[in-house]
């Protein structure tokens, strides 16, 4: 049975489907207005890894990770570039894909664009002014009355005495309280044509906490399985969603509440506004794109998650023996769940998807595989690291595989190395193969001599 920390709950809950066999899964996704950093990254890299192990326990998930393509960050960033919202932000939705892409992370089954959804927003603006919960402010904005709801600050923990505004949402006058958010802002006549909508409340164009609950609602429902993001949205953006839908709609929202950790370096999150950030295609530049999703899953999803070039390294060199165990044997990736080694990897992944006792268990795997020559076992190891989204590759390839730095060789390079080498070793000059061997390793490539001749991989 498996189990999900609920953050909510603040403890492991059984998961119990609304729909027996169904998950309806939502994820807060990207505001694009730059290229996403490894801590967005993180989020879809663990989401799609959450959504690969439901599909193979047999549930029938609708994933949804919506994109943010209307905010005060890319109208700013849209007029600094003197471009319009729309080119900006189909220029970084671009460049969130081909990231994505290359993580390996399977396409969600909707990605909806806040933009595509402002009727709805409006509806359930209107709704909450039915209900008592929205109030037109004296600037002309639409604010959300957190004190009228009851459960405010029940996923946050904390009592509404000692909550703050939420750093996206400015202290402004006209509010009843320094607590209440922004659901409708009202138009600046600076701003172009194509960031303001009509409403009941004049010219304008959503906050950004109300867009999340009208798009979950109407592809989902109101009341749907899980919920997911980074731990920086649990206050106030999804406790914001919380009192939104359920001040509209008089029901449960969401079940299950999953959040993952942060990316830090230096002991600092990760993120724009500190500038400590790496962007994914920088550090794709330098690591393989299957070694960064390792990395990644390698670390349990609630825990922080420490970058830096060293953990990147070890990650690479840990991979890599995952995939020299599966060199020299031609299987399909296939598992057999009766099986002791995907026993425990089931074990694990549904202790709150524990991915690093699963992938404990693929070293196992690849450890018995080394001494037995096992092709079923291989074919285990192949099967479950698809699971995770890993190990589907050629081995040679991968193994040969990785950007070079530029002091690095190139694939062609060092084959003409290793064809020196054994030049050398027919004309018996074994000191001249062996100061290739050595200058190789130093380059961190490291040759295999074996019965089909001398193969060779990245260290």
């Amino acid at each position: 049975m498996l189990k999900i920390y609920n953050s909510l709950a603040r403890a492991n809950q059984e998961f119990v489907p609304i729909e027996p066999g169904k998950v309806r899964l939502y994820v807060c996704g990207m505001t694009v207005y730059d290229y996403c950093h490894l801590g967005h990254g993180r989020v879809m890299v663990v989401f799609d890894m959450v959504v690969r192990w439901l599909r193979a326990s047999g549930l029938a998930v609708t994933y949804v990770r919506n994109i943010t393509d209307i905010d005060d960050k890319i109208i700013k960033r849209a007029a600094e570039n003197g471009e319009t919202v729309r080119a900006l932000t189909d220029r970084f939705i671009g460049a969130m894909h081909g990231d994505a892409r290359a993580l390996g992370v399977q396409i969600p089954d909707h990605e909806p664009r806040a933009t595509e959804f402002v009727p709805q927003m409006l509806d359930m603006i209107g709704a909450l002014e039915k209900n008592g919960y929205a109030y037109l402010a004296a600037n002309q904005d639409v604010c959300y009355s957190v004190r009228k709801f009851a459960g405010y600050g029940k996923l946050s923990g904390k009592s509404i005495e000692d909550l703050r505004a939420g750093e996206r949402v400015d202290v402004m006058e006209g509010k009843q309280d320094p607590l209440d958010f922004v659901l409708w802002k009202h138009a600046k006549p600076e701003e172009s044509a194509e960031v303001k909508w009509d409403s009941a409340w004049g010219r304008g164009r959503p906050g950004w906490h109300i867009e999340c609950s009208a798009m979950s609602s109407q592809l989902l429902g109101e009341h749907f399985d899980i919920h997911g993001g980074g731990q920086d949205l649990q206050f106030p953006h999804h406790e914001n969603e919380i009192a939104q839908s359920e001040g509209a709609h008089g029901k449960t929202f969401v079940n299950y509440w999953m959040h993952n950790g942060f990316v830090r370096v230096d002991n600092e999150k990760m993120s724009k506004s500190l500038g400590n950030f790496f962007t994914i295609r920088d550090i794709l530049k330098k690591y393989d794109a299957e070694v960064v999703r390792f990395f990644i899953l390698r670390a349990h999803y609630r825990s922080p998650l420490n970058y830096s070039d060293a953990h990147l390294d070890d990650a690479r060199a840990a991979l890599s023996r995952l995939y020299t165990a599966l060199k020299g044997f031609d299987v399909p990736a296939q598992f057999d769940w009766d099986e002791a080694y995907a026993c425990h990897f089931r074990e694990a992944m549904d202790d709150d998807f524990a991915t690093p006792e699963a992938v404990a268990v693929l070293f196992d795997i690849a450890n018995e595989v080394n001494r037995n020559k096992d092709p079923k076992l291989a074919a285990q190891l192949k099967g479950l690291g698809g699971v995770l989204g890993l190990l589907q590759r050629d081995p040679v390839a991968f193994l040969q595989a990785g950007p070079v730095v530029a002091d690095g060789l190139s694939a062609a390079e060092i084959d003409e190395k290793v064809g020196a080498r054994n030049t050398a070793k027919q004309a018996k000059n074994y000191a001249e193969a062996d100061r290739i061997r050595a200058e190789l390793k130093v380059a961190g490539i490291m040759l295999e001599d074996g019965p089909q001749g001398t193969t060779w991989r990245r260290g």
